[in-house]
């Protein structure tokens, strides 16, 4: 079990680091030829693609559960069901949101705290995104999916592709030619199309079989893809939420410098936080799967390997940042302002590496298993807790240094109420085993 769960986990840890690497690739450029405007304004725009990913990452994982459950207990027909309708539903729902963003962008910028030249800069680089989202979509989409037929290599290659081909159209668009926020833009949608092109070859491969009728939507599949999806889509979107409710305050209480120190913050900390998603996502499918054959404890097995090697990856990453943290500023170019802002905060966010990793990990396990509430309280819970927290807790009292306390805050938080679901999930699942009945 620990060679499959080693093979599962590493390459979905990587992939989803170099997903999140676009960002900070794109902050490295901008940071070094735009300055704070520049690091502003993606700071702000990227929730807004991340919402594309998060759907992505919602739909494909969906189904990716139902598939491996399918898979485990050999039923054929609704697997192939299930992978058709996940497949339609990305393209549809692809479209949709694109339109609805396009339409939306400008108000949510705004409620983001963007004004003057950061909501310009951010404007430009939020169209470009939006209009190359289809491809972010499939990218994101795929990759559970992939992951599920014992493609974690091939996922992993495609976002190092996409990655790649990213840094040297940055360097290019951004540092030769000058392009700007625009430049960085293209770049990463061009990235996010290298990375689809292995992904589309895979799946391919896959759906040579599938009869023409299960491409077409079933209310059954979609009510089960979208029941396990919103865990999944609100842990890749949460942390961008959580980014829009800091950057607000951080406007609020230490201006522009303060918005661009977190956005430095922000793109290390994404890191760690996809390198643990990647723990908790990389082990879904050895979850999902013991709990198709009725092997309950099998899949707690895994979970269990999967805190023990998340707590590792958040220790050495809490320890790296916090050794680092100076460097990590010059790194992208920080102003004087913002420099000692990043180095005197970085200890603060990294204190909350531990609960994160505990409670990525513990959603993951809830959704893999079908527990669908249980992961609904631990990834809405988060945004909700800290709205409050920056509202009427620390904020007023402590002004900025109260915005940064509030978020391990909200994290230890969380971590207490996932220990409490986990008692109460002993109670819930001691012997699972799927029939066509448990759907």
């Amino acid at each position: 079990m620990l060679r499959r769960f080693i093979g599962a986990v590493l390459p979905s840890m990587l992939a989803f680091a170099f997903s999140g690497l676009y960002t900070i690739v794109d902050g490295f450029f901008i940071g070094r030829n735009i300055g704070d405007i520049g690091l502003a304004a993606v700071n702000i725009a990227y929730p807004l693609a991340a919402l594309v990913q998060a759907v992505g990452t919602g739909i494909g994982m969906g189904g990716a559960v139902w598939i491996s459950l399918y898979r485990g207990k050999g039923d054929r027909e609704r697997e192939e069901e299930c992978l058709g309708n996940t497949l339609t539903t990305l393209f549809l729902g692809g479209l949709l949101l694109m339109a609805v963003l396009f339409a939306l962008c400008g108000p949510v910028l705004r409620l983001s705290g963007a004004e003057g030249s950061v909501y310009g800069e951010a404007m430009v680089y939020i169209r470009i995104l939006i209009g190359g989202s289809l491809l972010q979509l499939f990218a994101t989409g795929f990759a559970p999916l992939i992951r599920n037929y014992e493609g974690a290599v091939t996922a992993m290659g495609s976002m190092i592709g996409g990655f790649l081909t990213n840094i040297l159209l940055d360097f290019l668009f951004v540092a030769v030619y000058h392009k700007g926020v625009a430049g960085a833009a293209a770049a990463t949608v061009i990235g996010q199309g290298v990375t689809v092109v292995p992904c589309i070859l895979f799946m391919g491969s896959r759906i040579k079989g599938i009869r023409k009728e299960h491409f077409l939507l079933k209310k059954k599949q979609m009510l089960r893809i979208a029941g396990t999806g919103v865990s999944p889509f609100g842990l890749t979107i949460s942390p961008f939420i959580v980014i829009m409710l800091i950057n607000r305050s951080a406007h609020v209480y230490g201006g522009e410098a303060a918005v661009a120190a977190y956005a430095v913050i922000s793109y290390v900390v994404a890191i760690v936080q996809l390198l643990l998603q990647g723990i908790g996502d990389g082990s879904q499918p050895l979850m999902s799967f013991y709990l198709g054959i009725g092997k309950p404890k099998q899949a707690r097995t895994v979970r269990n390997m999967a805190y023990l090697f998340a707590a590792v990856t958040a220790l050495a990453n809490m320890g790296i940042l916090c050794l680092l943290r100076s460097a990590v500023s010059g790194f992208f170019g920080a102003s004087s302002a913002a420099f000692p802002i990043v180095a005197e905060s970085m200890p603060v966010f990294t204190a909350g590496f531990l609960f994160i990793a505990f409670c990525r990990t513990t959603t993951s396990y809830f959704y893999a298993t079908k527990q669908n509430l249980f992961s609904y309280l631990l990834v809405y819970g988060e945004p909700v807790l800290l709205f409050f927290l920056l509202t009427l807790g620390l904020p007023p009292v402590m002004k900025l240094e109260g915005v940064w306390l509030s978020v391990p805050i909200t994290q230890s938080l969380l971590a207490v109420l996932g220990m409490a679901l986990l008692r109460m999930e002993g109670r819930s699942l001691p012997g699972y085993q799927y029939s066509p009945k448990n759907d």
